[in-house]
């Protein structure tokens, strides 16, 4: 029988907000608010996969487990995999790679992408929701996914192309992407060893690299909305809203 565990990728490298995981929010770090979140699903055992000591520490001191990884690494699906490596874990086993900017996901949204994967026993999925905002189309840091049909949150639909921009809206099939993947661990193994591609170069989205080897990406509708923190502007809208 098949565990499903979970893998939350932090490092110190981002130039937008320095230090992200670690910024200090009602008494504790960034990254233990998305931790947090991700046991709160319950699905399995949740790691924080970092090469930083200071991440390390925190996460320790505040209760949680990590798996140190190597520096190198210039993507979190690369740490995801290293780590899941060191859990040793089987080619049916289930590997959910959450964003350590997510504070916002909503445990049951976890939930419920771990158990409609397992039934329809899919190899990689991720979640969606509806656009709330005209200008989040252009918005560059807000990631679009165009689906084949329309998707449900107890069914999912085969990922077409994801954008950072999109000019053109006429489509009724696109939705706002965030940060979240649940692989079977054969196909995590598959997709380390995949080359990059020129359009997940350009765009600066990995996924492109699975698309562009034609291979599936199923999108589940989100229940609740969830935005990451990648400017200031996104952490102090996050702080209002825990203070409410």
């Amino acid at each position: 029988m098949s565990k499903s565990f979970i893998i939350i990728p932090s490092r110190l490298s981002a130039t937008r907000l320095p230090n992200k995981p670690l910024i200090n929010i009602n008494g504790k770090p960034l990254i233990m608010h998305v931790y947090e979140k991700a046991k709160k699903s319950q699905i399995g055992k949740v790691y924080v996969a970092t090469c930083d000591n200071e991440i390390a520490i925190e996460v320790k001191k505040n209760g949680g487990e990590f798996i140190m990884t190597d520096s190198k690494h210039t993507n979190g699906t690369d740490r995801v995999f290293e780590a899941s490596k060191k859990l040793k874990l089987k080619d049916n086993d289930l590997v959910m790679n959450v964003q350590g900017d997510e504070p916002m996901i909503n445990p049951l949204d976890i939930k419920n992408l771990n158990k409609i994967s397992k039934e329809n026993s899919l190899n990689i999925s991720t979640l969606a929701f509806n656009i709330k905002n005209k200008n989040d189309y252009t918005n560059e840091n807000i990631v679009k996914v165009i689906t084949k049909n329309k998707i449900s949150n107890n069914s999912t639909e085969e990922a077409l192309y994801f954008y950072r921009k999109i000019k053109n809206t006429s489509n009724k099939q696109i939705y706002q992407h965030f940060g979240i993947y649940l692989y079977s661990f054969s196909a995590l193994k598959n997709f380390v060893k995949l080359k990059k591609t020129k359009n997940e170069i350009n765009e600066r989205l990995e996924q492109l690299r699975v698309i562009d080897h034609n291979i599936k990406i199923n999108v589940l509708l989100a229940q609740y909305y969830s935005s990451g923190i990648d400017t200031k502007k996104d952490l102090d809208e996050y702080i209002k809203l825990m203070n409410k």
